[in-house]
């Protein structure tokens, strides 16, 4: 998703979420009923609306292809009344940062950096540990318990102390769905303790950032909410460093989890606070009047339930969408159509926090 005001994917599913490794596609709506039929309606201004709502921001994924090709798409991006944070999908990934051991690279994270520098935007760092979108030198190399945690230590205390900030999105996607940890080059080598060793890297990196673990498939109850919940009272207790949760929140339309605000109040219950990092409700397409009604509902419900929450801090969505790359048949899953226009689901997010 991800500053000088740091701000932070879905491997099985790809994620903010990350998204892909790929590089996201523009929404391909195919429908058959003018944009201007279906365009939003309010005149309000999405982060103008969240911070009045005590949220910290509303902001959007960005990846650089987009801020270098599209002039129109850039500009509606830099308007901090719509986006008050930004989060690189890609940028700052460890296969971006890192190519080749020692050898770090900052070019397209720095433009972002500065973009939103530029227009008074938060950042969100995003991610610097992660078993996906890593360079085959780590996830090939067959490296000891002792050399991969100094490689580990490393990277983060490299990448954070080049991007001090307020938040980073330190450990991204750690679990399974049914709450086991992911099977990764970190836990198949160090075992769950990489987590802690990331987390006191990045603290001592940079001691007033936030620091977040970021999955996918908590946002309600089940196997893989508990073990978050299980993972941060422990990190907790032990002393680790832990600041926040972030909740991918990738979601199928009509089927937002019924506890989602429960399960933000859980989390923060723990002594941390949570975000919406990557925010999306995808449809089978074509997309219709009556779809495109309840993705409004459903962002209004997604917004809604943060709203209620004080230490859901914040939401983040995308201008473009990777979901017509990875699902056949579907996409239309963000607020913005592939002509950069307003959807109704941007109704339900002003809806949602204002209502």
């Amino acid at each position: 998703m991800k500053s000088f005001v740091f701000q932070s994917t879905f491997v099985s599913l790809l994620a903010w979420i990350t998204l892909t490794c790929a590089l996201p596609q523009a929404e391909n709506t195919s429908g058959t009923v003018t944009a201007k039929a279906r365009a939003a309606t309010s005149t309000a201004r999405s982060n103008t609306v969240a911070k009045a709502a005590g949220k910290l921001y509303f902001g959007s994924a960005t990846d650089n292809p987009f801020l270098n090709e599209d002039a129109t798409y850039k500009a509606i991006l830099s308007d901090n009344t719509l986006f008050g944070q930004l989060s690189p999908e890609n940028a700052m990934k460890w296969d971006a940062t890192e190519p080749e051991q020692g050898v770090f690279t900052f070019t397209n994270g720095d433009a972002i950096v500065a973009l939103a520098q530029a227009n008074g935007q938060l950042m969100r760092g995003h991610n610097t540990v992660w078993g996906s979108q890593l360079p085959s030198w780590v996830s090939d190399s067959g490296f000891d318990n002792a050399t991969l945690i100094s490689v580990m230590q490393n990277h983060v205390s490299t990448v954070i102390g080049h991007y001090k900030g307020d938040i980073w999105d330190v450990v991204n996607e750690p679990f399974n769905d049914d709450g086991t940890f992911a099977s990764n080059v970190f836990f198949e080598t160090i075992g769950s303790s990489y987590i802690d060793l990331a987390l006191q890297a990045a603290r001592a990196a940079d001691p007033n950032a936030k620091l977040y673990i970021n999955d996918f498939g908590i946002e309600g109850e089940g196997a893989k909410a508990t073990a978050m919940a299980n993972l941060v009272s422990d990190l907790k207790a032990r002393g680790i460093p832990i600041d926040g949760i972030g909740l991918e929140s990738h979601f199928i339309l009509g089927e937002i989890p019924t506890t989602l605000q429960a399960q933000m109040e859980a989390f923060t219950a723990l002594g941390v606070e949570v975000a919406v990092t990557e925010l999306d409700i995808r449809m089978t397409l074509p997309e219709t009047d009556a779809l495109l009604a309840q993705q409004q509902t459903d962002y209004q419900t997604v917004i809604s339930a943060c709203t209620a929450v004080p230490d859901c801090v914040g939401v983040c969505v995308a201008l473009y969408s990777w979901v017509p790359g990875t699902f056949a048949g579907q996409g239309d899953a963000d607020p913005w159509d592939e002509n950069l226009e307003m959807k109704p689901a941007y109704d339900g997010i002003i809806a949602g926090f204002t209502s």
